[in-house]
């Protein structure tokens, strides 16, 4: 087996969380703290498309290749992350089923949507009501110019530790993950397009011919 697919088999707590966390126009610049913020955020943006960069260390700080690649999402719970380079990867969620495909390994990986998403961090942003529900959200100190939050998940078998989400004018701008493994992930949005109408297509997978499917339920 591809040494990497532990990797990424870990990548998708943090994939799932992260698609539309970016500088999104027209939103509402007058809530004054984080929390406020990233509330808005989930409360006005329907769905959205874009490009992200991301880049990871490992628990003792050695850094592996940056990726790049598109995402879109649209409430509740359906999504499409891909990764373009330097490997390919497409996680993709139709709200009630999440199938990771791994092409290099010829591999999907299917499980139920509340058990991808549920406590995970993608219910920060493809989830809806009251995200205290799920999370203990705390403010941070102000650094490198944007007003800061952390997300702490409160079930223990979320995947990760906290995510810390930095705002700048009323909208999010970097978001930092640590996982459970002691891996940090950075990661930045650009070409984000807010509230766009996407072909339900885009929320829909079918398992490649001859590629193995394993079933996490």
């Amino acid at each position: 087996m591809n040494a990497t697919f532990p990797t990424r088999r870990r990548t998708l707590a943090a994939a799932v969380l992260l698609c539309g966390l970016a500088g999104l126009p027209g939103l509402s610049q007058a809530a004054d703290s984080a929390q406020s913020q990233l509330q808005a955020f989930v409360d006005q943006v329907k769905s959205a498309t874009g490009q992200f960069s991301q880049e990871r260390t490992d628990a003792q700080g050695a850094a592996q290749k940056p990726q790049r690649g598109a995402f879109a999402f649209q409430r509740p719970g359906k999504f499409r992350w891909e990764v373009r380079a330097p490997y390919e990867q497409l996680i993709v969620s139709d709200g009630q089923r999440v199938y990771q495909y791994d092409p290099d390994l010829d591999q999907v990986t299917e499980r139920r949507a509340n058990q991808a998403v549920g406590a995970s961090p993608a219910a920060l942003l493809f989830g809806s009501g009251s995200l205290d529900q799920a999370f203990n959200l705390q403010p941070q100190p102000d650094r490198d110019g944007l007003q800061w939050l952390r997300a702490v998940p409160k079930t223990p078998d979320a995947g990760f530790v906290h995510a810390d989400i930095g705002f700048a004018g009323g909208l999010p701008r970097r978001l930092e993950l640590l996982d459970a493994f002691g891996q940090v992930s950075r990661i930045v949005f650009s070409d984000l397009k807010a509230n766009p109408e996407i072909p339900a297509g885009q929320f829909q997978f079918t398992v490649p011919k001859g590629a193995d499917l394993v079933k996490m339920d």
